[in-house]
């Protein structure tokens, strides 16, 4: 159970912290263009690191899960994947963990 108070709390923050810049671009640029967003994700070698870090970790992610739904039997994959997607890592692999949690949490309980 602290495990998955954990997740859910690094999801929350996950969501909020990056959606506040996000919604912030957008007042700043008059509009979320994603040409203008990717651009900036760029701008300088800092951000092209951090921008490819996160790129090569969600992909990371995303393949691990879809395993880890197959083997469990867990239904999650195309919802946290979009989560993961349109809202942010930061919030899809979190909220995965704690959807895992409470599967295993589950299967154990009906053995």
């Amino acid at each position: 159970m602290k495990k998955q108070i954990i997740y859910g709390v690094l999801a929350l923050l996950g969501i909020t912290l990056t959606w506040y810049h996000n919604i912030q671009f957008a007042l700043e640029n008059g509009s979320m263009n994603m040409g203008d967003f990717i651009e900036q994700c760029f701008v300088n070698h800092a951000a092209s690191s951090i921008t490819w870090d996160v790129t090569i970790a969600a992909i990371t992610f995303l393949t691990w899960m879809y395993v880890e739904c197959k083997r469990l039997q867990m239904k999650v994959f195309i919802p946290v994947t979009l989560i993961t997607c349109l809202g942010a890592l930061a919030c899809g692999f979190p909220l995965f963990l704690l959807l895992r949690e409470r599967h295993l949490a589950k299967m154990k309980a009906a053995a």
